[in-house]
């Protein structure tokens, strides 16, 4: 790919799928763009730490890699599952993959079910495997797909974890999407059994609530990513692409991923990854402080990648890797599971949020200082002097 920018032109070798694939590259760049230049507020701008000044430590000190789905990634970023199927999928995924080869972050891909529905399209995917032979790589599937297609999207992408997607909102909005969404639990056990790496389940943008994963658990998922609002939105994409108002009135449907990760925490059940609307390296740190292990992102770095080609999206990770050290030496976390630890105050409407789904939020502004602190306490901390 280079550093030119990818050309959109209609997709004709594989029909209207493809076209649609090209579509959604499309729309999801110039989203990303929007909300780049716009600086939207967030969910995220809900959430603020408090600052203890003596409390840092020296960022040689911070360990930023985490155990995920049964591998050790170098730090707790990845990138999330976004595209393929066309020429200029591949393109994308080829800057992706080489960005991830030099990162070490693990990637994914987008759903590979046009591939094994079609196999010209199989080099978009395999592209991945070929820049980044000894890198973490996601397949990625929709959860109503038979169950053998599980082991046929890991062999394709030589995956080591296996992304099944959710999509209901996104195919209600989808003019060519399913209807039969009764059958999903079940197609979803069969992946899951048949899959011979980890699974990973994800939402498309719409979030996981409490009660899904609850469901996912007991179906034998172990690692969940709830995927909110925030980010690509995909009901936008379809309407987009429907030509009419379509679904709109659905417009903010869905939770977002501070809302998914405030219902999810305390979880010891399952890994809970975070990503949808992750606009910078404090969001992240954010997530991990509510609980995720590992924190994807999509929009942000699919715009770097086709604005800017592999050698831009290389500074663009490594430069949120350096932040994310530095966040977490200013926080005195010396690994991402530290962040639990530290004082987050949640305000404005997630705080309504919480109040109305039954979470203490107040819990969280008075967590337990480290063991490493001073003498004094904060004011509500249990050793604290009554007044």
């Amino acid at each position: 790919m280079g550093s030119e920018r990818a050309e959109f032109a209609p997709a004709t070798a594989h029909g209207l799928r493809a076209e649609r694939k090209n579509d959604h590259l499309r729309l999801a760049h110039g989203q990303a763009t929007a909300r780049e230049a716009g600086a939207a507020r967030s969910d995220f701008d809900e959430l603020q730490f408090i600052h203890h000044a003596l409390g840092g430590i020296d960022s040689a000190d911070v360990e930023l890699s985490v155990e995920v789905a049964g591998a050790r990634w170098p730090c707790p970023l990845f990138i999330n599952g976004m595209t393929g199927g066309t020429d200029a999928a591949r393109g994308v995924n080829r800057a992706l993959a080489a960005a991830a080869r030099e990162t070490g972050v693990p990637m994914g891909c987008g759903s590979v079910s046009i591939a094994l529905d079609d196999p010209r399209t199989a080099p978009s995917f395999t592209v991945i495997r070929e820049e980044n032979p000894e890198g973490i790589v996601f397949a990625n599937l929709g959860a109503d797909r038979p169950a053998a297609d599980a082991v046929r999207a890991v062999e394709l992408v030589g995956a080591d974890a296996l992304q099944i997607h959710l999509n209901a909102v996104q195919e209600i909005a989808m003019t060519e999407g399913s209807r039969e969404l009764g059958g999903w639990r079940d197609s979803l056990q069969a992946l899951i059994a048949a899959s011979p790496v980890p699974v990973i389940v994800k939402e498309v943008g719409f979030g996981l609530s409490r009660r899904t994963i609850d469901e996912l658990g007991a179906l034998g998922v172990h690692t969940v990513d709830v995927s909110g609002r925030g980010g690509t939105d995909f009901l936008a994409i379809e309407n987009e692409r429907r030509g009419d108002d379509g679904f709109a009135m659905l417009a903010g449907f869905g939770q977002s991923t501070a809302e998914c990760l405030l219902e999810a925490a305390g979880r010891e059940d399952v890994t809970v990854l975070a990503s949808g609307g992750i606009r910078n390296p404090l969001d992240a740190v954010k997530c991990l402080a509510l609980g995720a292990r590992g924190v994807g992102i999509a929009g942000a770095f699919l715009r770097v990648a086709l604005d800017g080609g592999g050698p831009a999206l290389i500074d663009r990770i490594e430069a949120w890797q350096g932040q994310l050290r530095a966040l977490l030496a200013l926080l005195g976390a010396p690994d991402p599971a530290a962040l639990e630890e530290r004082d987050l105050l949640v305000r404005g409407r997630l705080l309504e949020y919480c109040g109305l789904r039954g979470i203490d939020a107040s819990a969280l502004a008075r967590r337990r200082p480290p063991a490493a602190s001073l003498g004094t306490q904060e004011p509500g901390s249990e050793s604290g002097e009554k007044t």
